[in-house]
């Protein structure tokens, strides 16, 4: 097939934060500056960035830390991370923002980063950025999160935001209770390796996982009347399960309803106490597949409205390199929205799609910059092309 492309030339506007102070800690405080990151902290106004040496032995500050302003902190020395030996927790309040870079705290899973309440007239917001963390618990009402680059050894748990490009053993969209100053985005959750589960129970945001690469996604809770979208991931699991590698269950509630989209997925996993590659636990969720492969037999359970799945699919996944290579070629949807970045068909897995898993996981990323956010149209019939896509440095 012929294919024609469509080079752009972007203009872009780079611009420079201006911060309102740049605090210096150092070990020892050298050079005049804070010996400890909770001095610098006490000492900042809001806007204000604190710029954190590393440790030349690669030994820890160790303090417990509480944000308590909206602050910026990154490593004074490019591309090494400050060593954090506690625990981090970020007190709420309206408006605040709070941007961590380049962060390492010491392993440990009594250390965690945390926001401490809900917020009360208006929204926190967090943003982490290429940092190592034990844990992250941020769902609190009225909260954003932003994570991309990160490694996280245990959980993540949010209850709204956007997680790109980062590892962790499960991330968990959560929050049993209404927002009371909504947020104008959704939640997303884009090109993630998660060792188990990736997890919605929320009822305030549409929903959008594409292209991570995990064990299962586990719907437990929606936003009433939403529009909910599970698109181009990659699930296999090596280890037999209770439930599907897809598994929609509302809890029992018959009052919420919403639509789920579950489309060009593939997956692999050892049969347990299903054998089902799609179950749907829950009368009211109106769940539509397409183009989803399996190299189990394609069973279903529940009601769902079905088209051009497959299953005995030939495909070869690999849960430590996050490959996927096989039958999946080609094999997603041919709608011309879902095609890949060569303008190809879509590939059924999380390479597929104009947010493919190549966007976040960059050959070589060590030296570079990283993309973090990318949305862009697939076709332009006239009018003004909008892209939107953000980015971090290292």
């Amino acid at each position: 097939m012929t294919k024609k492309l469509l080079i752009m030339a972007l203009t872009g506007f780079c611009s420079t934060a201006a911060f309102a102070a740049n605090l210096y800690v150092r070990n020892a405080g050298a050079g005049g500056a804070y010996s400890t990151v909770g001095a610098a902290i006490s000492a900042a106004s809001d806007g204000d960035r604190i710029i954190i040496q590393p440790k030349t032995n690669g030994s820890a500050y160790v303090e417990n830390l509480t944000i308590n302003k909206s602050l910026t902190f990154v490593s004074e020395t490019i591309y090494n991370k400050y060593l954090i030996q506690g625990n981090i927790t970020i007190s709420p309040a309206v408006g605040r923002v709070v941007t961590i870079t380049n962060l390492s705290v010491v392993n440990n899973v009594n250390y965690g980063l945390t926001v401490s309440g809900p917020t009360s007239g208006g929204r926190t917001t967090v943003n982490i950025y290429n940092s190592l963390l034990n844990k992250v618990t941020t769902s609190q009402l009225n909260t954003t999160t932003n994570m991309s680059g990160c490694t996280v050894l245990g959980g993540i748990a949010f209850s709204h935001g956007r997680m790109t490009s980062n590892k962790a053993q499960d991330i968990s969209v959560y929050s049993i209770a209404a927002d009371t100053s909504m947020a104008t985005s959704d939640v997303e959750v884009y090109g993630n390796a998660v060792d188990y589960i990736i997890s919605n129970y929320q009822p305030n945001y549409n929903f959008k996982f594409y292209n991570n690469f995990c064990a299962h996604i586990m719907i437990n809770g929606i936003k009433n009347g939403s529009s909910n979208e599970i698109i181009n991931n990659t699930l296999y699991s090596p280890d037999p399960g209770d439930i599907a590698p897809f598994y929609i269950s509302l809890n029992g509630s018959n009052s919420i309803t919403g639509n789920i989209n579950i489309m060009n997925n593939a997956a692999s996993f050892v049969v347990g106490g299903t054998n089902a590659c799609i179950q749907n636990a829950s009368s009211n969720a109106i769940i539509t597949a397409s183009y989803n492969l399996f190299t189990n037999p394609f069973v279903t359970q529940g009601t769902m409205t079905q088209s051009n799945n497959s299953g005995s699919v030939n495909m070869n996944f690999n849960n430590t390199t996050y490959t996927l290579t096989g039958m999946n070629v080609n094999a997603g949807s041919p709608d011309l929205n879902f095609t890949d970045l060569d303008l190809s068909r879509n590939d059924a897995g999380h390479y597929g799609g104009s947010n493919s898993w190549a966007n976040y996981w960059p050959a070589d990323s060590g030296g570079k910059p990283q993309v973090n956010y990318l949305l862009t149209p697939r076709t332009i019939n006239g009018g003004t092309l909008n892209i939107n896509a953000s980015g971090f440095s290292k």
